[in-house]
């Protein structure tokens, strides 16, 4: 390895006795979610997607084929986080976090099976707020990761709205708080969307909800005052933070000329520079703006490992952008070093 590992903080694994867990635990939320999955993808989708991850299998699975695979794509290190399909909104509170805690040991197994080149994160059951420290707890303390994948809101169990939790709830102060103390990376990553079966053709219900949904979670971090009250809060978006940075200036507006507006300090686009994002943006000029916009400090490479909505070639896409050689070496490994994701670095 490289002196300077180059670093993908957006790399999925898939863990299919976790799959099994949960449908054994609640079968019939299990078909329900299956439902709901369905119905918000549409039957043209899930008949593409279903292929696309049998063929990724093993990518997903496999520590060899995961390694060979970051080897040809020029990727020293991978920072792991468990497929959003394992989130399981329909799971009651125990169950969930019974969940969470073993997502948390098979990604900690994983890591040490190869620990100069991966680094892991686990899972908090976002839909169950009074969980969420003692499953970050337990990935940080207890399995040695880095910090934990959440959604963008908490699902409902029925996936309507009644019971949503969304990142600015009250309820998950002690949370964002424990993240602050633990100094836990917060790794936001879209699962599903509220607009449901509006996006159930033309992968609408990936292309747009995603960067939507990215978009919405971050508005609720900013508007609601959780970076006011956690400034040290690490949080990373993935898919370049979606929609946000590029339309920032309209939540600026907002914040400038309607009361209900500000409940945050400052104006939304500064908090930018406090949020960390993936470079995965699938345009070069949108990825050299949210540079602009966010700073090269704040960007991380990312790639979606293996899905077909990521990239195979991260490194390569970085450099089409055009950006200056700083710039590039911190988003390839400089920043990935200053949040302790180097394998012979602690985070501070």
């Amino acid at each position: 390895m490289s002196a300077a590992p180059v670093v993908d903080v957006h790399a999925h694994v898939l863990l299919p006795e976790l799959q099994q867990r949960a449908a054994a635990l609640d079968p019939a939320g299990s078909t329900a979610a299956q439902e709901l999955e369905v119905r918000r993808n549409g039957p043209e989708s899930m008949a593409v997607s279903g292929p696309m991850i049998r063929e990724r299998w093993p990518l997903l699975t496999d520590l060899d084929a995961r390694l060979t695979a970051m080897d040809r794509a020029g990727v020293d290190v991978q920072l792991v986080s468990p497929s959003p399909s394992h989130y399981y909104p329909h799971l009651g509170a125990e169950h969930a976090l019974d969940v969470a805690r073993r997502a948390n040991e098979a990604v900690r197994d994983l890591v040490a099976q190869a620990p100069e080149r991966l680094k892991g994160l686990g899972l908090a059951p976002l839909q169950h707020p009074a969980h969420m420290v003692e499953a970050l707890e337990h990935a940080v303390t207890g399995c040695g990761l880095r910090g934990v994948e959440i959604g963008s809101y908490g699902a409902a169990p029925d996936g309507g709205q009644a019971g949503t939790v969304e990142l600015s709830d009250p309820a998950l102060e002690p949370f964002w708080a424990a993240a602050e103390r633990l100094g836990a990376l917060v790794f936001l990553h879209p699962f599903g969307c509220s607009l449901d079966e509006r996006l159930d053709r033309f992968y609408l219900a990936n292309t747009v909800s995603q960067p939507a949904e990215n978009a919405v979670a971050l508005s609720h971090l900013v508007f609601s005052g959780v970076l006011d009250r956690h400034p040290d809060l690490v949080v990373l978006a993935a898919h370049g933070g979606g929609y946000l940075p590029t339309a920032i200036g309209r939540s600026d507006r907002a914040w400038r000329v309607r009361p209900e507006a500000r409940r945050c300090a400052r104006p939304p686009s500064s908090y930018l520079r406090q949020i960390y994002f993936d470079s995965l943006t699938h345009d070069p000029g949108q990825l050299a703006e949210l540079v602009r916009v966010a700073g090269a400090q704040r960007v991380l490479l990312g790639s979606d490992f293996p899905f077909d909505m990521g990239t195979d070639t991260p490194v390569e896409d970085l450099r089409t952008a055009g950006l200056d050689p700083e710039a590039e070496r911190l988003i390839l490994t400089g920043n990935a070093a200053a949040l302790g994701l180097h394998p012979t670095v602690l985070p501070a």
